[in-house]
Order: C-alpha cells, then structure tokens, then sequence
C-alpha cells in the first residue's frame, strides 16, 4: 500500500477504537469538538474515512467525523453543485467536470485516495472477445464520471474512438443487470458493481486500469472557501485517514470486514477489489501533491481529454492542488 506503520502504532489505535467514545466521555465537559463530514459512496478506497469513523479515530485529534452516505457517486456531485458539502471524495474526471460548471467553488485537491491500477474495469457480454469487437456495439458508462474518459482511453488502445460505439448513460447499479439481460454489450464500471456481475457470470474482463498506469486517481477535495477558514481540522481529518490505513493493516480482518459489510460484499470481494488499487502514503504525496507534481500533470491531462470528448469547454478553469495539508499532517 505504501503506508508504513509506526512501531507500536496499530497496538495503540486497536485500543482507542476498543474503547470507542471514551475519550469523549471523559472530556464531557469541554467545548463541542469541531465536525467534518466526508460522504461516501461505494468504492474501495473511499471506506477509510468510514473505518475512521466507525473506530473513533478522529477522537484523539479532537474532532467529530461523520460520514454520510451515497448510492451513487453522482449524487456526491450533485451535492456538491448544490452547495450541500464542503467534502468530497471523487474521480479527477467528476473533479475538472465540477469546475467547469462553478469555477468559483472549484474543489482543492488535498489527499490522493488512491490509484486505480486494475479497479477500473470494461466487461462484456460473451462473444464480446477483443476490445475490437466493441465497434458498433452499446456500452455502458456513466456520463460525468470516469466511465467515458475510460472507455475513450481503451477504444484508443485498440484504434477505434468513442464515434464508432454506442454509449449509453446508465447508473453503475444498474450495470450488472443490464450486461445479463443483453440491454447492453459492454459496461465501464468498478467494485463493488463489477463484483456483482461477476457473480452472475454472463460477462467477462476486457480492459482494466492497469493498462492506464498514473492516469486514474480518487481524491479528496475541499470547497476553497471552507479549506482557507477550517485547515487545522482538516489537518487532522488527513491524520485520521492515515490512521485508519494503518489499522487496516495491523488488524486487516476486522477492518477489512467492516468495510466490505457496508458495501455488501465478502470480505474476500472487497479484499480482491483493493488489489487494483495503489495507495500512496503522506511522504509520497507530498512531493505528488507539489507545484508541478504528479497530480497537476494529471488534472491537465485529464482536463484535455475531456475537452477532446467535448465534455468540458475549451478554456474552463483547472482545478487547484495542494499538498499543504499534507506536510502539516506530517509534522
């Protein structure tokens, strides 16, 4: 995962999740701790903030954490252009789409979730055996997320364009039944969606994102307005996100079983669905998150290939990134 555990350290957060509210009990009599709440919707590297939330990891930093949650990452977009959350966790696709509707609360970027490295996925229906036969065929995606920028990366691998298929807007829970019932010929979806096709077994894999390495990012991003009055909490919200990656690895079973129970998936589902992931630890996203660094080379690559699929206007704004709150977390 690149995230290393400090000695000791998975001993001491088994025991404060252990004991829960304690903390706060104890403190009963102080001021009201300040409240970040972070949604989430189903994907893998999105459940941390949950597993920080559900083992109290926020309470030694002296902050509440909530989580609200999702079906569909659509609406974290959604809520967010209504003006309904401060935090969000997101594709850079669904990011750079944000900004052009209102550049004027363009999300920062703060944290890389993750990177799809395999999670990403293209299935099709059986007779469906290259990404060549998809030309004149109906795919499945979600329109203003990753899907057609995926899709569009994988028909250029394979020399056909987005012109030479039928894309469908779809929402990912319906993606599985659609690849059953023949309504499409292909879908771009990801766990735990693709885990429930597969269950079906009328599908199989044609394209993942380990063919796109350094292309597909989760992150999570703050209005900028909230980010400039709120960045000692948000500070510690990072410092939970870390802690609760470390739990994850000191005691996997537990956590990895209350992450997948939200999902509703196996433990084992969830498990093979993290092996397409990639996480990047403090140390590392500091120099990603930096001035020229990985992560703005990624916006502006995402940014034109949105643009190309005329899905963003030429000239609207870039989104911004920062790797302050990282280096405080890391002090």
């Amino acid at each position: 995962m690149g995230i290393c555990l400090s000695p000791g350290l998975g001993r001491q957060l088994f025991t404060l999740a252990a004991t829960g509210f304690a903390w706060a009990a104890v403190a009963g009599c102080a001021a009201k701790p300040e409240e970040v709440n972070v949604p989430i919707s189903s994907w893998p590297g999105y459940e941390y903030f949950y597993l920080a939330e559900r083992r109290g990891l926020a309470e030694r930093y002296g902050f509440k954490l909530t989580t609200s949650q999702f079906a569909d990452p659509q609406e974290i977009v959604h809520s967010y252009l209504r003006g309904e959350l401060n935090v969000a966790q997101l594709t850079t696709v669904e990011l750079v789409d944000i900004c052009e509707k209102i550049p004027e609360r363009c999300p920062v970027v703060v944290l890389i979730l993750d990177e799809s490295r395999g999670g990403d996925i293209i299935a099709a229906r059986h007779g469906v055996d290259t990404l060549q036969d998809l030309a004149g065929k109906r795919i499945g995606t979600t329109f203003s997320s990753l899907g057609p920028y995926f899709v569009s990366r994988a028909l250029q691998r394979s020399g056909l364009s987005l012109d030479q298929v039928e894309v469908r807007n779809m929402p990912l829970a319906e993606m599985p039944a659609a690849l059953k019932q023949g309504s499409v010929d292909a879908v771009a979806f990801y766990p735990p969606f693709s885990d429930y096709a597969a269950r079906d077994g009328h599908s199989r894999v044609l394209f993942d994102s380990r063919q796109t390495p350094g292309e597909i990012f989760d992150i999570l991003v703050i209005d900028p307005s909230y980010l400039h009055s709120n960045s000692v909490v948000l500070t510690k919200l990072v410092k939970a996100w870390q802690d609760a990656h470390q739990l994850a690895q000191a005691h996997p079973k537990q956590s990895i079983g209350l992450m997948a129970d939200r999902q509703k998936v196996s433990a084992k589902e969830f498990q093979q669905a993290e092996n397409g992931l990639v996480y990047y630890g403090l140390a590392e996203q500091k120099v990603m998150l930096a001035p020229g660094g990985v992560m703005e080379r990624n916006l502006k690559s995402v940014q034109k290939v949105q643009q190309e699929l005329k899905l963003v206007r030429i000239g609207a704004q870039l989104p911004s990134v920062t790797n302050r709150l990282v280096e405080a977390a890391l002090r």
